[in-house]
């Protein structure tokens, strides 16, 4: 079992779905949290499940200063930073004319994952031992989906980053990956599909099954198969890893 006492974690979207889980894996293997979002009462509620140490800031991931503010107060609170899970996302379709939510959708997703690590970077722990960045990615990274251009670029931009990153940061010791999840378990993925059955004039339940047969594995995961990932990339057997897209995805993307 990985132990992470002493250790503090920075979860971004940590209130709900796969954040949540992340959140509370940390939290049993040991690690101080910062649980970070939008909704101050979804971390409080996590923050109740967890055990130790936590600190609940409420924050919009695209407005820098609100971000790099909330990095220092977890710093001062809870002391330097070891890891980071920059979960915080927005998806949904993005149309042509007054629909376009371009904007929108890449200055969360892509911004907003490039301001948590640069506030990560002056608030966390310095020294020769690992320091970690996961930045939570897509599926739809690696391969084209018609009608979200916004979201699949931004979670594509998000590899590049972390690329780049794991390169510029590798002589510090700090550790930059990302993890590209297909179709999970989640109110996010719950809306989306109903979106697409909303737009195709089709059930819930009938969309959601042709997502999952097309899948070659034919199902979903669980948030907290994303979380076990997480906290095996911080392990001890963690540490050869940066600059990689890890895909768990039951096989919809096979690289």
């Amino acid at each position: 079992m990985v132990d992470l006492t002493g250790r503090t974690a920075v979860v971004t979207g940590a209130g709900s779905g796969i954040g949540r889980a992340i959140a509370l894996r940390l939290s049993q293997r040991g690690a101080k949290l910062a649980l970070l979002g939008r909704r101050l009462e979804k971390l409080e509620m996590v923050a109740g499940e967890a055990r130790g140490e936590t600190l609940c800031a409420s924050l919009d991931v695209a407005i820098r200063s609100q971000v790099e503010e909330a990095f220092r107060s977890a710093a001062r609170r809870l002391g330097p930073l070891h890891i980071l899970v920059a979960n915080a996302g927005i998806g949904g379709p993005n149309d042509l004319g007054e629909g376009d939510r371009w904007d929108e959708i890449v200055r969360v997703n892509l911004d907003g994952a490039y301001f948590c690590i640069r506030a990560f970077e002056e608030s966390m722990e310095r020294g020769s031992d690992p320091r970690h960045i996961l930045v939570i990615s897509s599926c739809v990274a690696r391969f084209g989906v018609p009608d979200i251009s916004a979201y699949s670029a931004a979670k594509a931009g998000q590899l590049g980053l972390v690329r780049s990153l794991a390169v510029e940061l590798a002589p510090k010791r700090v550790l930059v990956n990302a993890i590209c999840p297909g179709w999970v378990e989640t109110r996010m993925a719950v809306e989306r599909i109903e979106e697409m059955a909303a737009e195709q004039g089709r059930g819930f339940e009938e969309v959601r099954k042709e997502l999952v047969d097309a899948v070659p594995l034919q199902r979903m995961s669980e948030p907290g198969e994303i979380a076990a990932l997480v906290e095996f990339l911080v392990s001890e057997g963690g540490v050869a890893f940066t600059g990689q897209a890890f895909d768990p995805n039951n096989g919809a993307w096979m690289g």
